[in-house]
């Protein structure tokens, strides 16, 4: 069990882990009760369940804390935003290591489908089931900046400035923090000259391919960065279909995707 548990939480990450974790008391002020489940064992069971797309009930007990000891700390730590706070530090640390490029970022998006639950909707391109769609941008090397959901119905175009908002103040190798690209690229979905009046307000140079008027021969020359994150998120199996019906644990779960993505980014550079 401890090198299972190693090695789905290395002690780098065991360590930024406990940076935003919130503390919890270890003591019960009347005494007695079973000891509380160590946090790093259920970290590695919600990772496992992350990556190989099992239900809870299925989780193996050699973890030690049971199914639902593992599905309760899950779901607090994700009402505390703890996967989002973690990403941050890890975005962070890559800023200060100079391996987030802000010259050319894009913007995209991919459809699942999904049970019954809010942020779900009619799939235009899946013969009208239920799904949600994941919106993401990334940097030039491909790492997340800014996730979110919505249902499958929403338009593309309707995410470029809630997602733009959301990328948080990053630490950066000299000077201050950054939170804007250069450069945005995005496919024909983005066609809108509003879309292109309010990036330029923000001193975001628009990539935006045009319809009607741009090949589409020459769409990915360099937004396939975006799409190879898109592949890198289904690493995560529980991200081939939404099975969570609450919106904050979809998102978590996204969330535990990509701090495994820049994770994975930043011990190499630790290892190099």
């Amino acid at each position: 069990m401890t090198d299972l548990v190693e090695r789905l939480v290395p002690e780098e990450l065991w360590v930024l882990f406990r940076r935003v974790v919130p503390p919890t008391e270890v003591t019960r002020p009347q005494g007695g009760g079973r000891r509380r489940a160590g946090d790093r064992e259920a970290l590695a069971a919600i990772i496992f369940v992350a990556t190989s797309g099992c239900t809870w009930r299925q989780l193996p007990p050699v973890f030690g804390p049971a199914w639902q000891t593992v599905y309760r700390r899950f779901a607090q730590w994700s009402r505390d935003r703890v996967w989002a706070r973690l990403y941050r530090v890890i975005l962070d640390e890559l800023g200060v290591r100079g391996e987030l490029d802000w010259s050319r970022c894009a913007i995209d998006s991919v459809s699942l489908r999904a049970a019954k639950g809010p942020l779900t909707g009619p799939n235009p391109t899946d013969r009208g089931k239920l799904g949600s769609k994941i919106h993401l941008i990334t940097d030039r090397n491909g790492l997340p900046l800014s996730l979110g959901i919505s249902g499958a119905n929403m338009h593309d175009s309707q995410s470029l400035e809630p997602l733009v908002r959301g990328i948080p103040p990053i630490h950066s190798r000299r000077g201050p923090r950054r939170r804007r690209p250069e450069k945005l690229h995005a496919d024909k979905g983005y066609d809108y000259d509003y879309l292109r009046r309010w990036l330029r307000k923000r001193s975001i140079c628009h990539r935006i391919s045009r319809k009607d008027i741009e090949s589409s021969k020459r769409l990915g020359r360099h937004r396939w960065v975006v799409e190879r994150n898109v592949s890198w998120l289904a690493g995560c199996r529980r991200l081939h279909r939404r099975y969570e019906r609450k919106a904050e644990h979809f998102l978590a779960f996204i969330g535990i995707a990509a701090t495994l993505i820049g994770y994975r980014r930043l011990n190499t550079l630790l290892t190099v």
